[in-house]
């Protein structure tokens, strides 16, 4: 009968390796989507991939899975059987996007807990409608037809032997990597893939599902199987492979009479020790064959001439080294960590950098008298300790934007078909890393800024070629680091942006000013009108862009992570949109000040100077606003005790200080009581039942245990 288990282990491993494989099978489709067909390794590459997602998809029983991914893995064995000239690669390309989808939206519904329920009959009779059309063209040629690629769901894993004159018999010995986390569910892939060749097989351990301690075995001694089946073993190698988890796999053909002793071989060796036998015996051999030579050469010339007890160097093939004298190369091992732990052990580095102020900060030790040298070089050490704790596990969040970038890709090439664009995407600096909460909150806002560079920005074929432009558009998507901060741009080179049409439209709307020419808005200030809430150019509503909708949530999910938005723009020439955001959300470097009776925090970066001011500088307005004159420079000033209503809060601007802050290009000046110093800041979120107030972006915790807000510079300058 059939092992009775139970896949709720087996979910994660499951989700997360056909995950990794989806990825892989969109970058690589996405790279060969502009050429003529697939070369002979993709389609080997998504053959195996579809494969091998059937068949663990089969193990946990999601029968809409394997149903489709056997279908398509039917397309690419006839593509690699047969070699069909007449195939429609761009169609094909859509076929197995669409197939990735269908699964990574199944697999979705699975890790939130609901059913795998979606339908996929629709995507398997367009492949098979695809298959027949790639058939009657090559049947038409006269080509020879292709024996199916059929699929039987395994009953059982023991199969009554039925050996015959085409079967031979094989004594498998799988390795794998000691960090290997579940080897019992790896081991238990491989044989339901071995499954489908084999007329008899058997394994050992036996219980590699029911007994989790399995795992231990198989790390320990390794995982044997016995195999009876009618194939090569090139192609049992091929079957089972090597990747992250299998280190070796050892194949050994064997007479039947071997096969029928089991796995009780007596006093055999393993493969592993045969073969390092086998290597020591060769070596051990070749030493006395080079002895004996070097003796008939002593016996051929008995007598002693000039130059004999020079040294010479070492002649090839002698004294060779065996392998275990080298240094090996460390490799690299993984493991994969629930991202939940990792949040937890980020709010508990900030809880310790908060202890550790409290500590440093105590008021116990401004007591005087007090001989602090031992506790000074103590607070040192654990400083230093705390920083690299922290870099490290900055170290472990942060990820490339490879994934994200290629999630751009896809959109480009969806969004292009559909309308008729012929574009060209351009990836730069996709392996820049970032933290990955900040991933989280780009990805959103970029897929927007790309569909509107497809939708918006690029011409019509017919209008590209009317403006004597290249035939292809181009959308090209850059990532950068500089001084703490990432940009990211989509840059394309269609029409621009039309100042006078959103000038137009801003009119419309109210926005304008009525008192302002429209010369005297710059274009960067033109630009941003289309950042504003049911701001749209587009006459005509479409799928992707015209309802006004879109661009203002760009903007403030950038700025709910401290991020801002740049536009330029060239008419016709195209647009570049630019986000600049910070490369970690947990710990930054901060300014301590104080307004009144409140304590409140500045990111070191946005702060160009302190400036110390008379009262002869300041110019006030009739409405009410002032300014400063600092070196010839008019800066507008924000008084922070007025901007939030405290009280207590000094009054002249001689006696408290000036900061300096610049965020894109804008300066303001802000003035507050007094400055505190610099420090190390946990940034935490303003709690939702505080309603969200203009110019802060979140509160952190002081030494003396009082609460601080954080500034968001970004909305004071605005």
């Amino acid at each position: 009968m059939a092992e009775e288990f139970s896949t709720d282990g087996m979910l994660d491993i499951y989700l997360f390796e056909n995950e990794q494989l989806l990825e892989q099978l969109q970058d690589m489709v996405l790279e060969q989507k502009d050429a003529d067909c697939f070369d002979e390794d993709s389609i080997n590459e998504i053959f195996r991939t579809m494969h091998t997602i059937k068949g663990s998809s089969g193990i946990m029983m999601f029968d809409n899975i394997t149903a489709v991914s056997h279908k398509l893995e039917d397309v690419f064995y006839y593509l690699r059987e047969s070699k069909p000239h007449h195939v429609p690669h761009l169609e094909l390309v859509e076929h197995v996007l669409e197939v990735q989808d269908f699964i990574s939206n199944e697999m979705e519904k699975i890790r939130n807990g609901d059913p795998a329920d979606g339908d996929a009959s629709g995507i398997i009779a367009d492949l098979d409608k695809f298959l027949e059309g790639i058939k009657k063209a090559e049947e038409g040629e006269g080509a020879e037809p292709v024996p199916e690629n059929v699929h039987e769901a395994p009953k059982q894993f023991y199969i009554a032997p039925v050996a015959t004159s085409a079967s031979r018999f094989y004594k498998i010995y799988i390795t794998f990597y000691p960090e290997t986390e579940m080897s019992n569910v790896h081991a238990y892939k491989t044989v339901y893939a071995l499954k489908e060749v084999a007329e008899d097989i058997l394994y050992y351990p036996e219980d590699i599902i029911s007994d989790e301690k399995s795992a231990e075995v198989i790390i320990e001694d390794g995982f044997k199987i016995l195999l009876q089946a009618q194939c090569s073993e090139e192609e049992i190698r091929d079957i089972i492979g090597l990747g992250y988890d299998i280190k070796k796999v050892d194949v050994f053909e064997c007479k039947a009479e071997e096969f029928l002793q089991g796995f009780d071989f007596g006093d055999q060796e393993t493969p592993q020790e045969q073969e390092t036998a086998a290597q020591e015996e060769k070596a051990q051999e070749q030493i006395e064959n080079e002895e004996e030579a070097r003796e008939e050469k002593k016996a051929e010339k008995p007598k002693i001439a000039p130059g004999d007890f020079v040294i010479k160097s070492k002649e090839p093939g002698k004294q060779k080294k065996l392998a275990k004298d080298k240094p090996k190369a460390e490799k690299a091992s993984f493991i994969s960590v629930n991202v939940s732990k990792m949040d937890q052990l980020m709010e508990l580095i900030g809880e310790l950098v908060i202890s550790e102020s409290v500590v440093l900060q105590n008021p116990d030790l401004k007591v005087p008298g007090l001989n602090l040298n031992s506790f000074n070089k103590a607070a040192s050490q654990l400083s230093k300790i705390s920083t690299d704790l922290q870099n490290v596990i900055m170290s472990m969040r942060m990820v490339p934007l490879t994934n994200t970038f290629q999630k751009m890709n896809r959109i480009v090439f969806d969004v292009s078909r559909k309308l008729g664009k012929d574009i060209e995407f351009e990836m730069v600096g996709e392996h820049t890393e970032v933290d990955k909460n900040i991933i989280e909150h780009i990805s959103d806002p970029l897929m927007h800024l790309v569909r509107n560079a497809v939708d918006h920005g690029i011409e019509t074929n017919a209008e590209r070629a009317e403006s004597g432009k290249p035939d292809k558009g181009k959308v090209t998507l850059s990532a950068r680091t500089e001084a703490g901060k990432v940009w990211i741009s989509v840059e394309d080179n269609g029409k621009g942006l039309d100042r006078e049409k959103i000038l137009a439209k801003a009119r419309k709307q109210g926005i304008l000013d009525s008192n302002k020419l429209d010369s005297e808005y710059t274009n960067k200030e033109v630009y941003q009108f289309i950042t504003l809430p049911g701001f749209s150019t587009n006459e005509q509503v479409t799928e992707y862009s015209g309802r006004g909708v879109g661009m203002d949530v760009v903007v403030q999910n950038i700025q709910q992570i401290g991020g801002t938005l740049d536009i330029e723009s060239s008419p016709g020439n195209g647009s570049i949109m630019s986000l600049k955001i910070p490369l970690t959300l947990a710990i930054i470097d901060g300014i301590v000040m104080e307004t009144g009776n409140s304590s409140f925090v500045m990111e070191t970066g946005v702060i160009k100077e302190f400036v110390r001011v008379k009262e002869d500088m300041m110019v006030d307005e009739p409405d009410g606003d002032e300014y400063i004159m600092i070196r010839g420079e008019c800066f507008p000033v924000i008084r922070l005790g007025k901007w939030y209503g405290l009280t207590d809060y000094v009054q002249s601007i001689e006696d408290g200080i000036m900061l300096i802050l610049e965020v894109e290009e804008k300066k303001v000046c802000l003035f507050v009581d007094k400055l505190v110093g610099e420090q190390e800041i946990v940034v935490k979120p303003i709690p939702s039942y505080i309603k969200k107030v203009k110019g802060l972006s979140g509160c952190t915790q002081l030494g003396d245990g009082s609460i601080a807000l954080i500034l968001d510079a970004a909305g004071l300058v605005e």
